[in-house]
């Protein structure tokens, strides 16, 4: 179960890859565009549409890589029995608000499939393709959290702590 849900974590980051080279492949098509005079319908959508791919995908990864902004000042006042404790509160109040946020953003992305909802751009894009990264992206965010609850409470958790933090500028 383990090697399948890194699995899953890694796949998200690489389609979040994925849409960060094609956000640029739209960001230099726009500068090829205006440079040799013809308009490229659209690419200001299809990046921005990217570009929230790219985060939304990327959530989950990141969150396991220990990327995500911690407030371990708190943390570290407590002792280690306080400390688990808030650990778990904060796993559950994540968990929950992390589920509501995949169920509201696939039912976005389904309810504009069915009401075949368009871009009001000049693009005309069905508003679920683009919908359906953030859908993606925002259930194994959720899966990532329901993970580290659950590793928290088998006592098998890991905090991996970044490397950022260490650094003094």
């Amino acid at each position: 179960m383990r090697r399948l849900l890194n699995a899953l974590y890694d796949s998200a980051a690489a389609l979040a890859a994925l849409c960060m080279v094609g956000l640029l492949g739209m960001v230099v098509l726009s500068v090829i565009s205006r440079q040799l005079g013809f308009n490229a319908k659209g690419i200001d959508s299809y990046a921005g549409y990217l570009m929230a791919g790219a985060g939304f995908l990327a959530l989950a990864h990141t969150f396991k890589s220990g990327e995500h902004i911690r407030v371990t000042l708190l943390l570290n006042a407590f002792g280690s029995r306080t400390r688990r404790a808030f650990e778990i509160w904060s796993l559950v109040v994540a968990s929950l608000l992390g589920l509501l946020l995949a169920f509201y953003s696939c039912r976005l992305a389904w309810q504009s499939l069915q009401f075949n909802d368009i871009s009001t751009g000049n693009d005309a894009t069905p508003l679920w393709i683009p919908q359906l990264s953030m859908a993606i992206g925002a259930t194994v965010f959720a899966i990532a959290f329901v993970d580290e609850l659950v590793q928290e409470l088998r006592g098998q958790r890991k905090t991996i702590i970044s490397g950022e933090m260490l650094r003094n500028e």
